[in-house]
């Protein structure tokens, strides 16, 4: 299995790594905003909490709630902090969460057990939060 020291938006969406083109248009204006420097993962106020001890949940039901998510995750230790990221202009769940746990034991139990889990209906992904962690990162938001 192919990982990334470095993310790479390109490589990012490619199935073994190796693409060299834009496969499309999000792709090119992510790559586009990470060499113009547009986005510091460092002076995002809303990424809070050490890294070492989050995850990233998606594919939440639109319908979930903090509660949900809290409660669901829960499970695999004390839950320090958590944020359903939201539409800025509806306030609707945009799916996906991070999770902040009190140690990063916890945080690994997370990510093992939790993964592939049912929340309201929907089976989640679980990952490593990336944001800080990962040199090169952007959001895809950024691309889309």
């Amino acid at each position: 299995v192919f990982y990334a020291d470095k993310y790479h938006p390109i490589q990012a969406g490619s199935i073994d790594g190796t693409d060299v083109a834009p496969h499309d248009n999000a792709v090119l204006r992510a790559l586009l905003c990470s060499t113009a420097g547009l986005y510091d993962p460092f002076g995002d106020p809303k990424a809070a909490g050490d890294p070492y001890c989050t995850v990233f949940v998606g594919h939440l039901s639109r319908l979930t709630d903090d509660d949900t998510v809290r409660k669901a995750m829960g499970r695999y230790g004390k839950v320090k902090s958590m944020r359903l990221v939201r539409d800025i202009v509806t306030g609707a769940s945009r799916g996906y969460a991070f999770v902040e746990y009190e140690t990063d034991k916890e945080m690994h139990r997370a990510y093992e057990d939790a993964h592939h889990s049912i929340i309201d209906g929907s089976e989640v992904i679980v990952d490593y939060y990336r944001q800080q962690l990962m040199p090169g990162w952007i959001p895809r938001r950024l691309g889309m």
